[in-house]
């Protein structure tokens, strides 16, 4: 981010307006980069893709997704059998952790399915808001709030839709900012802009669709 001073939420909502259009045509696609069939197939990728990429969840996810077909196969499974064969996502053990604790909630509290309101998937052990959200959004078609992933953060810095850098206050402005239907499809192009345009360090500004609508394009010319 350039560490702009906030704009008016007038002003915001009306370049989000203008981002939509553009947005959605370069990114027509909203499927999620994520393997899965189920929700609780959802909930465990996106949990495993913390700190990872989604290419590298989907290689491992196959062979974990056989193994443990069902909330309380993850529940009652083998905690260094699991930790071996997500190993390669990183940070294994806490994930592990994670998703055996949260497969062991799931059995308790919801009859062996994932819940599918915010309040119920936020008190699951490793499932913070945007994994929330990801499972809300693509598998039961809820929209409760924003992704916001690192990509959505410095994106829409820099498009000036907020000028907060925690994901919290992020994810609050851009449900401000955004009309309701926008909260899945903007940030998820949002995130592939941030993949395949807007890099962390040198972004493509030259060749960007969004430029005339940018207030930090002119900030990373050489």
């Amino acid at each position: 981010m350039t560490g702009r001073r906030k704009e008016s939420l007038k002003m915001r909502r009306e370049r989000a307006l203008a981002l939509k259009p553009i947005l959605a045509d370069r990114y027509p696609d909203l499927t999620v980069s994520l393997d899965w069939t189920t929700p609780l197939e959802l909930l465990v990728a996106t949990i495993l893709s913390a700190q990872c990429t989604d290419v590298r969840v989907n290689q491992v996810t196959p062979a974990l997704f056989r193994r443990y077909p069902t909330a309380d196969d993850y529940a009652s499974a083998d905690r260094e059998e699991l930790e071996e064969l997500i190993h390669s996502t990183g940070f294994y053990r806490n994930k592990a952790k994670n998703i055996q604790g949260m497969a062991q909630m799931v059995v308790a509290e919801h009859g062996d399915s994932v819940p599918d309101t915010m309040d119920q998937l936020t008190a699951l052990p490793g499932v913070a808001r945007k994994t929330a959200n990801v499972v809300l959004s693509n598998a039961f078609g809820r929209y409760e709030g924003v992704v916001v992933d690192t990509h959505v953060k410095r994106v829409a810095g820099r498009l000036g839709l907020t000028a907060e850098t925690d994901p919290v206050k992020v994810e609050r402005d851009l449900m401000e900012v955004l009309a309701r239907e926008d909260w899945h499809p903007f940030p998820w192009r949002m995130t592939l802009h941030g993949r395949q345009r807007c890099y962390a360090r040198k972004p493509d500004c030259a060749g960007c669709e969004l430029r005339d609508l940018c207030p930090s394009a002119d900030s990373f010319q050489a």
